[in-house]
């Protein structure tokens, strides 16, 4: 898959594109439907499917207060567009000027003269450029002067539900340590990304050992809580895992720091200073705060008991 940084300088493309724009944090159900459909359409016609993106959300520039902490982080974000169909990712580096451009000096910048569009795909509710003043009309009017056609798609509905999939709910059911749905919504487990870092070393302490997966503060966590999940290695090893998602009320009458831990059953080896994946499956407990040590590995036994059975059943599903 080729990457294309405007950060690094852009030097127009050799073949031309078909496109899609967005953010697509998460790069959810929806998304990969879209994905999918730029990639067919592309084949016929000797086009290359690719898709644009930023290199931060958007919010973060034009409303910082209430910009949502993200899915995946970009590198993330790239890896599950390509597998979604993407071969080419052309990263928009969104910034105060970038956020000032119009419709028009987009479409005539990127779309035109850098990617050579020929067909753009977008869903029909889709807006870019300053004030978000474009939408698919105008860019209809702008392809039919530049030679490039314009699809407007059908959003993507939860046949659960009947709602739209959308980045925003998938963030709303983590909130709630609804992983299940987020899952659902998401088409894979919820994973988040970290470097194992040094602890304090009382999992150990406990008999129960954990990795400290430290995740960017602008990912979003699912809701404080115990959780069936599995931990992938750099190496591609997949082990179960028991995660606790919290500030270890037991040990800080006050809000400690907010850590993922993940526990990986039947394991014993070193994982520091290694980029580990932690996903969820499965809701287990809220954070409990226990009036001991004793009381805490007592319950801690039963987790990884609970964890056992639900990862047992996921897999028999």
């Amino acid at each position: 898959m080729q990457i294309l940084r405007e950060a690094d300088g852009i030097t127009p493309v050799d073949t031309p594109s078909a496109v899609t724009i967005g953010v697509f944090d998460g790069v959810h159900v929806g998304h990969q439907a879209l994905i999918s459909e730029l990639a067919q359409q592309s084949k016929s016609e000797g086009l290359v499917p690719t898709v644009v993106t930023f290199d931060q959300h958007p919010a973060r520039i034009v409303r910082p207060e209430t910009a949502p902490r993200l899915l995946c982080d970009l590198e993330q974000r790239i890896e599950l567009l390509g597998q979604a169909g993407a071969e080419r990712v052309y990263v928009v580096q969104f910034d105060e000027q970038r956020a000032r451009e119009t419709a028009e000096e987009f479409v005539e910048s990127t779309l035109v003269r850098n990617l050579r569009s020929s067909r753009v795909i977008v869903g029909k509710d889709f807006h870019f450029g300053a004030g978000r003043k474009g939408d698919v009309a105008l860019l209809t009017e702008l392809g039919d002067a530049n030679g490039f056609e314009t699809i407007g798609t059908t959003l993507v509905h939860d046949p659960n539900k009947g709602d739209i999939i959308s980045s925003t709910r998938i963030r709303d059911a983590l909130i709630r340590g609804d992983v299940a749905e987020a899952e659902s919504l998401l088409g894979r487990p919820h994973e988040v990304r970290g470097i194992v870092e040094d602890g304090d070393k009382r999992g150990r302490t406990l008999g129960f050992p954990t990795a400290n997966v430290t995740v960017p503060e602008e990912i979003l966590l699912p809701a404080d809580g115990v959780y069936a999940g599995t931990y992938l290695r750099p190496d591609g090893t997949a082990h179960r895992t028991a995660v606790s998602i919290g500030r270890r009320p037991t040990f800080y009458a006050e809000r400690g720091a907010l850590l993922v831990e993940a526990h990986l059953l039947d394991f014993d080896d070193d994982l520091y200073g290694e980029v580990g994946a932690v996903q969820v499956h499965a809701w287990i407990r809220g954070q409990i705060r226990f009036p001991d040590a004793d009381a805490l590995i007592e319950q801690l036994h039963a987790d990884i008991a609970d964890c056992r059975r639900l990862l047992d059943r996921r897999s028999r599903s």
